[in-house]
């Protein structure tokens, strides 16, 4: 779709992507909207490897120079791994919430749930942007 929105990932209404893996697995971030919406990013509160996260409940938080908000998952499953560079480096969220920026790896424990989630057109939709 675009570089602000790749069609790699599926998007949660709550502003979180997720990234499928071939092996059961996802990688889960916020997206372009929520961190341009947030300003810079100064601090991310993660949840710990083996914690399990549900569908539309809060894991954790993320604060900017503006607000903290709770971040909601975008699927249910365990917490393989968090991402330390970006609680070390919390702006990598701002400068690349695809990439460097991502925020966990877990373990999907509920496949059925992903049907739910946004893909890139439908998000937009969502946001209220028009496709470029």
């Amino acid at each position: 779709m675009s570089v602000l929105y790749p069609d790699d990932r599926l998007y949660h209404p709550d502003a979180l992507w997720l990234q499928i893996q071939a092996n059961g697995e996802a990688l889960v971030g916020i997206n372009h909207f929520a961190q341009s919406s947030l300003g810079e990013v100064m601090f991310i509160d993660l949840p710990r490897t083996g914690d399990a996260l549900s569908i539309g409940a809060s894991f954790g938080t993320i604060e900017s120079t503006k607000v903290v908000s709770d971040l909601i998952a975008p699927a249910s499953g365990s917490v393989l791994e968090i991402n330390r560079q970006a609680c070390d480096e919390p702006v990598l969220v701002n400068r690349d919430p695809y990439g460097t920026g991502w925020l966990l790896r877990i373990r999907l424990s509920s496949p059925a749930e992903i049907p739910d989630l946004f893909d890139a057109a439908g998000y937009i939709g969502h946001i209220g942007l028009e496709a470029a």
